[in-house]
């Protein structure tokens, strides 16, 4: 297994290469973010093993970066930040595991031969972009055109799930299971509320609005140029 790791100790990197290596597998490491970065992005590993505080670029940056650019590699965080809010920011960022130093080496190997057996499904972007329309899934920002959006929760995620769903109809009781968690019809006309005020703030600066009705079928989100 090929695996890269993203360490500026020389100590704790030499002991995680010795560790890997005695179980077969083949590590090179990366002693700057910039240089991780580049590695990650140039040529395909199995795993990836970040430290959060390194020099260049820390490891929620690197593996932001390599996200956007759709690198699904599973990547663990290694590090001393050892907070719930630095585990959440790290997880949320793109990262698939958080091991804290101190650490046993042989900890790491089952989390790293554990992320390296799970099924490659494809990252599930942080980024989602509809022609001008642009949605950052952490930010929790909406921008079309360069123009930022205001939404409340169930707004963002009405449009969340019309942005997966571009190009295709999206019927009501999708949208009640999907972002409701309704699996009845409650007979009110919560969607078409919810649906009127999103289009008003995507249709605030006079442009022809990107969600089309589809009469008695449901809606769809068209992509604009």
């Amino acid at each position: 297994m090929r695996i890269l790791i993203v360490e500026d100790d020389d100590e704790t990197a030499a002991f995680v290469e010795a560790g890997l290596a005695l179980r077969g597998h083949s590590v090179e490491r990366a002693r700057e973010g910039r240089e991780g970065l580049a590695r990650g992005l140039a040529r395909p590993y199995d795993v990836l093993i970040l430290d959060r505080m390194i020099p260049g670029l820390d490891g929620v940056a690197i593996i932001s970066r390599l996200r956007e650019e759709g690198v699904a590699t599973p990547a663990l965080f290694l590090t001393f930040l050892s907070g719930i809010q630095d585990r959440v920011d790290g997880l949320a960022a793109g990262g698939d595991d958080y091991l804290v130093k101190p650490f046993a080496i042989d900890e790491l190997a089952a989390r790293v031969e554990a992320l390296a057996r799970r099924p490659q499904l494809g990252v599930s972007p942080t980024r989602l972009a509809v022609g001008v329309l642009e949605m950052d899934l952490v930010a929790r920002k909406v921008r079309r055109g360069g123009r930022e959006i205001e939404l409340q929760p169930r707004e963002f995620q009405l449009l969340e799930y019309l942005l997966r769903n571009a190009g295709k109809v999206v019927t009501r009781k999708m949208l009640l299971e999907h972002v409701w968690n309704y699996d009845f019809d409650p007979h009110t006309n919560i969607v078409e509320t919810h649906m009127s005020r999103l289009r008003a703030k995507l249709d605030a600066d006079g442009r022809s609005g990107p969600i089309r009705t589809l009469r008695g079928a449901g809606y769809s989100l068209r992509v604009e140029g």
